[in-house]
Order: C-alpha cells, then sequence, then structure tokens
C-alpha cells in the first residue's frame, strides 16, 4: 500500500525543512515508511494519540522533532503541525492545534 503525504499548509512544510539536518533525516525516513505501510507503522516510529491522530517521532543528535499527522478517505496521509521537543513531555498548546486542524479536516 502506497500513501500519498500531504501538509495541512505550506507553514508546516517549512516548519520541518527548518528542523536540524540530522532530525530532518530522520523524519525523511520515518515519512517513507509511513508512506510504505500506513496506518501499520507502531512505536518507536509512529504514536497514536487517539480519535484519529498519530505522531511521527523523528530524532538525531541535534534534538527530538514530532509531526502531527491524520489518514484520510484515499489513501492520504495529512501532516498537521509539526515541532522540535524542548521539553520530556509533548506540550499541551502543540496537541491542541494539531487537534484543531484535524477538526478542522473532518468538519470540512
Amino acid at each position: 500500500m502506497v500513501f500519498e503525504i500531504e501538509y495541512f499548509h505550506e507553514h508546516v512544510l517549512a516548519e520541518i525543512e527548518s528542523w536540524p539536518v540530522d532530525v530532518l533525516a530522520d523524519y525523511a525516513r520515518l515519512a517513507e515508511l509511513l508512506a510504505e505501510y500506513g496506518p501499520s507503522l507502531r512505536l518507536p516510529h509512529s504514536r497514536a494519540f487517539g480519535d484519529g491522530l498519530f505522531e511521527l517521532r523523528p530524532r538525531g543528535r541535534a534534538g527530538i522533532g514530532r509531526a502531527f499527522y491524520c489518514f484520510m478517505v484515499g489513501k492520504r496521509v495529512v501532516v498537521l503541525h509539526a515541532f522540535i521537543k524542548k521539553t520530556r513531555l509533548t506540550p499541551d498548546r502543540e496537541l491542541k492545534l494539531a487537534r484543531k486542524r484535524l477538526k478542522e479536516l473532518q468538519d470540512g
């Protein structure tokens, strides 16, 4: 199964492209796995947050990235939000933004 990866907004892609090169390289590797395996991708690469929200978990020596995404009809993956983690736990505001964007997609 091949899934097509899209971005909620061009700013999401720009954020990912601004990541440190080693984190960006790991993101590219994980995005390939996501495109190939879709919803079958699991920890340590991907984690479900419930209600159709998932996170991709790239990392490198320079830091840890997170990219929230969802699946849409037609084998589409939409990356909703991305950021570099600075704390152990995912900040609430990052999760809230991803959930807000997911709701926007679901409501049309």
